[in-house]
């Protein structure tokens, strides 16, 4: 699998939130960032079944 990058616009309150909450989870920012898009995919395949890359939209 290979890795990408994806840049996100994200307030300074928010960003400095996110530094806290995953400091005290024992991750980066980065790696808080990737647990809760993994949450939040594995909660969507869940209820509507799973997600393959041919179902995905550009």
């Amino acid at each position: 699998m290979a890795i990408k990058n994806f840049s996100i616009r994200i307030d300074e309150e928010m960003l400095h939130k996110l530094h806290v909450v995953a400091d005290y989870e024992g991750r980066s920012a980065n790696g808080q960032v990737l647990v809760l898009i993994r949450r939040c995919i594995e909660a969507y395949e869940k209820e509507n079944g799973p997600i393959f890359k041919e179902n995905v939209k550009k």
